[in-house]
């Protein structure tokens, strides 16, 4: 399983949920009772979802350093081996894990265990992120570092919508809804848009993903050769931020899919 630091799951999350609840309709979140957040991380969706129910929200993860962001109940756990008897909850959900784990059915099935009545998956589809920039290099270029990281994670990073898993762990009533994440950069700049750019400049953000797109088919020459266009880029966000003029939206596709048993 991939692992993050909270402040990516902070930055990449943030904002999720707050003028769009119409896609956790199908849910019904004011009738909870009992609700299991999976992969809870930082605890983004555990705090909508405890806004939402008057119910008790458990806030489940395998780090426990991203746990101490979340506030009780909350517990350190195995997605693939949940620590409650079957039925213990009436509502089942994660948000962006199944993209992480080697096999979503089995975790699937493990979420249809513990649930008395509803499980619902929250997974981006990685590969069809869109970028609009200022910087013209920009977008092409995130395009072509996104396909060849996709190229060489182990796990289906562009899972989406996962109504046949659902239907194979025996669930019913399956719906998918579409939600998508909009981040934007514009100025007056935060700190971390900053930030995010002087990684950009000094190549560090696209180091960080080194390993895992030579796992795949680019070769260390051209991981060199896109991260020289790639800092190069990031010194026009910069000098573009200067004058105040940068701007970039992002648009991540996300799909809720849930079933009853």
């Amino acid at each position: 399983m991939r692992q993050f630091t909270a402040e990516y799951l902070e930055s990449t999350r943030a904002g999720m949920w707050e003028d769009s609840l119409d896609a956790l309709c199908e849910l019904d979140l004011e009738d909870r009772q009992r609700v299991l957040d999976v992969g809870a991380g930082t605890g983004e969706l555990t705090r909508t979802l405890r806004n939402q129910t008057a119910g008790t929200v458990v806030a489940l993860d395998a780090d426990r350093t991203l746990l101490d962001h979340v506030a009780g109940p909350r517990l350190r756990g195995d997605a693939t081996r949940l620590p409650f008897a079957d039925g213990s909850f009436d509502l089942v959900v994660c948000q962006a894990l199944l993209v992480n784990l080697p096999d979503p059915a089995a975790v699937i099935e493990e979420f249809a265990r513990v649930s008395a009545d509803r499980v619902a998956v929250i997974e981006p589809d990685n590969s069809a992120v869109a970028i609009e920039s200022t910087v013209t290099a920009e977008a092409p270029l995130a395009r072509r570092a996104r396909e060849r990281y996709l190229d060489g994670v182990e796990t289906d990073a562009a899972l989406g919508a996962v109504p046949d898993l659902f239907v194979a762990a025996g669930l019913e009533n399956v719906r998918v809804e579409r939600y998508d994440h909009e981040r934007r950069i514009e100025s007056p700049y935060s700190e971390r848009a900053l930030e995010d750019a002087r990684r950009k400049a000094s190549g560090t953000g696209i180091d960080a993903d080194r390993e895992t797109i030579l796992a795949g088919d680019t070769s260390t020459e051209s991981f060199e050769a896109l991260r020289e266009e790639w800092r190069a880029m990031g010194r026009e966000v910069i000098e573009q931020m200067q004058n105040g003029t940068y701007c970039q939206r992002e648009v991540v596709p996300f799909y809720v899919t849930s079933g009853r048993l």
